[in-house]
């Protein structure tokens, strides 16, 4: 089978499509025969050396596909179940191996190309709107990279939540697509400072929780539009992580809190993966969560899936079709 493997880090080009042998399922694991795989920031940390992974790495941590084989033990799915699932690594190559209680099945109106592109980031939107700040209908929350793959995403949720969205994009058309997600207000960062534009939406309150994936440029003036004990919620590091700081900051803005969550600690037990991916997958199937797919790939033209993401020149999510 083909698979996008890494031997050591860099840039796209230490990604190398290369054949490898089919894996066979062992203990408590299935073979999925993968239709479609998500990429995302997380692959490119994987490559560049952000995340430490052992060598050669198949990267890759979400897809879509149908089930192919299982272990005597498996019970959760059988061959022919068509499943999507994040997490285990693996996901750029034509098979995969994964712990059966990983898999989620697939309504049967769902595409495993639009399951592929919502499962990782959807969940993340749901986790970060409705458990790591459950947001109120009297709540603001500034949603960063509003016009990316998860605040797309994730302004549908806070909407649907009743709560107010400030979102920031780098252009006028994403703002445009961030206003059809459902941010109520949209700031060009490249045409206004997001600080003092938060500040005025809000009439010098702030707001109760920032969300925000970019880290590096955005996490200082992000503390100083929360609201009096609001909530930074650090989800991704786009820009470069964050450097350390003095908590005593936290005090003397507000008593703020800040916290650094992932998905893999909000879906760790089988009930809270299947009750999350049932209602997300549910508002897929239902059509009341929109899914953009802004660009598909063959699983041989991963370098360039990379090189797309990484500069920023993609709407929504780029998907690798093996």
């Amino acid at each position: 089978m083909k698979a996008v493997r890494i031997h050591e880090t860099g840039g796209p080009e230490v990604l190398r499509f290369e054949d490898v042998p089919v894996p066979v399922p062992s203990g408590g694991q299935a073979l999925v025969r993968i239709q479609a795989s998500g990429v995302n920031f997380i692959d490119i940390y994987h490559r560049i050396g952000l995340y430490t992974v052992p060598f050669p790495y198949t990267l890759g941590l979400e897809a879509a596909g149908v089930v192919e084989a299982v272990a005597p033990d498996v019970t959760v799915v059988r061959p022919g179940d068509r499943v999507v699932y994040t997490g285990p690594p693996g996901a750029y190559a034509e098979y995969a191996v994964v712990p059966a209680e990983r898999l989620v099945r697939l309504p049967d109106s769902v595409d495993p190309r639009v399951a592929a592109a919502v499962f990782l980031q959807g969940m993340t939107a749901h986790y970060l709107a409705l458990s790591t700040y459950p947001l109120r209908p009297d709540d603001t929350c500034l949603v960063h990279a509003a016009a990316g793959g998860v605040g797309l995403l994730l302004c549908q949720v806070a909407r649907r939540s009743g709560a107010r969205v400030i979102g920031t994009v780098s252009t006028a058309a994403k703002a445009e697509l961030a206003r059809e997600a459902g941010a109520h207000d949209v700031i060009i960062y490249t045409e206004q400072d997001f600080e003092s534009e938060t500040k005025r939406l809000t009439g010098g309150a702030g707001v109760q929780v920032v969300y925000d994936s970019v880290g590096k440029t955005t996490f200082d003036k992000g503390l100083n539009v929360l609201a009096r004990r609001g909530m930074m919620v650090l989800f991704g590091q786009s820009s470069g992580p964050v450097p350390p700081f003095d908590l005593q900051v936290l005090n003397r803005k507000g008593s703020l809190f800040v916290t650094r969550p992932t998905l893999f600690h909000y879906i760790a037990t089988r009930s809270e993966l299947e009750a999350r991916a049932a209602e997300l997958l549910g508002w897929v199937a239902d059509g009341v969560l929109k899914v953009r797919i802004d660009r598909e790939y063959p699983l041989a033209d991963a370098v360039r899936a990379h090189e797309d993401l990484g500069s920023r020149r993609t709407v929504g999510k780029v998907v690798l079709l093996p």
